[in-house]
């Protein structure tokens, strides 16, 4: 199959190959050997959010830290407005 590079350096995949990886929204992408290899990657939301805390040194405890302080910073309106 042949896939044409735009001039902004996008490439359109022939829907035979997206559909023999199947659903999929990102590729891992390396060049090797001349070759340009392209890996389906399926990204969990949450998996991305923690990863980004643990990169941050972000633990549960600071999270249940921030939650509490938060709390107690809310206008009483606010939090009645909650339940």
């Amino acid at each position: 199959m042949l896939a044409k590079i735009t001039s902004k350096n996008q490439l359109t995949l022939p829907k035979a190959v997206t559909n023999a990886v199947g659903a999929t929204e990102y590729f891992d992408v390396q060049a090797k050997g001349g070759q340009i290899i392209l890996t389906p990657v399926r990204i969990q939301r949450a998996d991305a959010v923690r990863a980004k805390l643990a990169e941050m040194g972000i633990d549960e405890q600071d999270v249940a830290d921030a939650v509490a302080w938060s709390r107690k910073q809310a206008p009483k309106a606010a939090r009645k407005s909650r339940k």
